[in-house]
């Protein structure tokens, strides 16, 4: 085996330099990169700025996701927010606390997925730092984008009347967590065993790629633009549907009725519920981590929503005072309540 760098052997700038080097600029908003004491751009447009954090044990666990996975969620995460503001992302910034325990080649993996992620949505990447961590690997990522001050869509907008649609589907992510947790338990517990039984992930594999590789709906975003739709309001599906309705509903002091039928759910995310004897409709309503976008338009563009691809339509907006509500597939109307997403 070939032996491993350690960070000390470079330092941080000739660390900084060797992960960065190769990142090549695509924006022409990017005036200066990396390399100065600060990144330049330059926007005609309005900017938007957005900021994630990930640590190791409280939102990703190595032992199951790769480095290479954990570079391109760390970022496409952030890519999500300035969509869910019908914006583009241009650029990002890449801060990392890293311990001992890591050497070159684990952060070259790491930096390969933001690569990787920059690459598929024409991002730069025009700053950071590196700093030693005593224990554990921290991700802190800014990413900066722009959209014309007339097609910033905010949570404050959704009226009564108003379709409430979504992208995807959705508890997919959960599901893949919930599949890896189960199978590095059972490696934990059984004696002499340090790798996953694969065949157990055989016919899964959608749930783990929506666990490990979360993907940012650039596409949506262009669809709705180009079928000449803009929503009244939209945010990304971090927390799960209920907290992402609450945000909505509460900006725009209003109430809404989904409707359990129309939500949409992949058939893998539904046998493994059932296997683990977990209610589908709460994993989709709860789950997280999905990254799909929630958006409401106005009734008038029904027409123009239908011919979208994988646009779903799930419920429309009421007055505040009817509440935020689920229609179950036998006419009851049940309270909705925002659970939120745990992580690892």
């Amino acid at each position: 085996m070939q032996d491993k760098t350690p960070i000390s052997k470079l330092g941080e700038f000739k660390l900084i330099e060797h992960l960065t080097h190769d990142f090549p600029q695509k924006n022409a908003s990017t005036i200066k990169g990396v390399g100065d004491d600060c990144a330049v751009i330059d926007s005609p447009e309005q900017t938007l700025v957005t900021t994630d954090m990930l640590l190791e044990g409280i939102h990703f666990n190595l032992e199951y996701c790769p480095l290479k996975y954990l570079g391109y969620k760390a970022a496409v995460v952030n890519f999500s927010d300035i969509y869910a503001m019908n914006g583009k992302p241009a650029q990002i910034t890449v801060s990392i606390g890293v311990s001992s325990r890591f050497n070159v080649e684990d952060l070259e993996e790491l930096y390969q997925g933001l690569r990787w992620a920059c690459e598929e949505h024409g991002v730069d990447l025009v700053g950071g730092d590196t700093v030693a961590s005593l224990n554990g690997l921290v991700i802190s990522i800014t990413c900066i984008g722009s959209a014309p001050k007339d097609k910033i869509v905010y949570r404050s907008g959704a009226k009564p009347t108003d379709l409430i649609c979504v992208s995807g589907n959705l508890g997919a992510a959960y599901m893949g967590l919930q599949l890896l947790q189960r199978e590095l338990e059972v490696v934990h517990s059984v004696p002499n065993q340090s790798q996953f039984d694969q065949s157990q992930f055989e016919g899964r594999e959608y749930l783990l790629q929506r666990q490990l590789k979360a993907q940012a709906r650039k596409d949506i975003v262009e669809q709705l633009a180009k079928a000449d739709i803009l929503p009244t309001a939209m945010i990304d599906i971090s927390d799960g549907l209920s907290s992402e309705l609450f945000h909505i509903c509460k900006q725009s002091k209003v109430g809404c009725t989904v409707y359990e039928g129309k939500l949409p759910i992949d058939e893998q995310t539904a046998r493994l519920a059932e296997e683990m004897n977990l209610n589908v409709v709460m994993c989709a309503l709860n789950g997280g981590e999905d990254y799909e976008l929630l958006f409401t338009c106005n009734i008038n563009d029904y027409e123009k929503l239908l011919p979208l691809d994988d646009v779903y339509i799930i419920g429309h907006i009421d007055k505040e005072s009817e509440g935020i509500n689920l229609a179950s597939h036998d006419g009851e109307t049940i309270p909705l309540q925002a659970q939120g997403w745990k992580n690892v």
